[in-house]
């Protein structure tokens, strides 16, 4: 396992990581501890130190899985957590100081914590970004000794750049894989010169770029692949990175071509995103152990040839560029 730096936090933590969005089990199916365990257990020993996960996943049992794990292993493990999505309706004027600080008092009980290694915003809606009251608690929070750094998770570029003109914003996790190449234009280096941390999340466009998918494959009653397609729920951003499925099983087709001989897609198109530096890790999800090897495989892979990289580049401009580039 290879080591970053999360920027102004001073961590230094895997650069494949772990999101637990579906951490005890298959994206809508009940949360299943031992399942959680075992994934937890496995990456840890694959070398992953930083785990990412939310108050909502699972209705908070996820939390409750890393924090009981955390305690379990002699490592150091980073934990980041997230929170605001619990707001209903998750409207800008829900976003008030004392609900946030409940939540993070919350998150605390939940997994047992005296203090959190990284809390984050999550994905609030854009109009919160122009409100320093919202940023300023956490400060409070921080002098409370009940966090240790503060981070956003984003939709929008515009999103992005605004959190980080907020001094203590110390990461940034946002979309960015080989369908959404929008946030290495103008964010990353302004993210590099405030060094803040940059997590990259939903790496594989929802499972879309491990080439496993047809147009023959279905998806659960409650997993958002089948019922948010085009932003019913939630951004349809966070869906298949916003993409039409079938112009993405297109592309995937033609990157298959670029890699032949690669069944399984997913390391490629995570050594991809560690070609940037400015990536300080990725947090791919796992519903079962064999992913977390997958995923962590990337990361012995040899760099893209530019032959690669061109070619990922060509494929990006024929069926997105044109269409999502300006979206998100």
């Amino acid at each position: 396992m290879n080591y970053r730096r999360l920027g102004k936090t001073g961590f230094n933590i895997s650069e494949i990581s772990l999101g637990t969005w579906q951490v005890g089990g298959k994206w809508g199916e009940a949360f299943n501890h031992e399942t959680a365990d075992r994934i937890l257990n496995t990456a840890i020993d694959q070398g992953i130190n930083f785990i990412d996960t939310a108050d909502v996943y699972g209705g908070g049992e996820s939390e409750k899985a890393v924090g009981r794990f955390v305690k379990s292993r002699s490592e150091r493990l980073y934990v980041a957590t997230k929170c605001g999505r619990q707001l209903n309706p998750h409207t800008n004027e829900a976003y008030q100081p004392k609900a946030l600080r409940g939540f993070v008092e919350a998150s605390l009980r939940n997994m047992g914590l005296e203090t959190l290694d990284l809390i984050q915003l999550h994905c609030p809606p854009t109009e919160v970004y122009y409100r320093p009251e919202i940023f300023e608690l956490f400060d409070r929070l921080k002098e409370e000794g009940k966090i240790l750094n503060l981070g956003v998770s984003v939709e929008k570029v515009e999103e992005a750049l605004k959190a980080i003109e907020f001094p203590n914003v110390t990461t940034v996790q946002i979309i960015f894989n080989l369908f959404r190449h929008r946030p290495s234009e103008l964010f990353f280096p302004q993210a590099k010169a405030k060094d803040v941390g940059i997590i990259v999340r939903v790496p594989l466009a929802s499972g879309l770029l491990t080439g496993k998918f047809s147009r023959a494959s279905t998806f659960g009653q409650e997993d958002h692949r089948h019922f948010n397609r085009q932003g019913e729920a939630f951004d349809k951003g966070e869906t298949f990175s916003g993409v039409d499925y079938d112009t993405g099983l297109q592309a995937v087709a033609e990157l298959q071509e670029l890699f032949p001989g690669q069944e399984n897609l997913a390391p490629i198109a995570l050594r991809w995103i560690l070609s940037f530096d400015e990536v300080s890790c990725i947090i791919p999800g796992a519903s079962k152990e064999e992913q977390v090897l997958s995923n962590v495989s990337a990361g012995q892979l040899p760099p893209l040839s530019t032959e690669q990289r061109a070619g990922v580049k060509a494929i990006y401009e024929k069926y997105f560029k044109g269409v999502v580039h300006q979206l998100w």
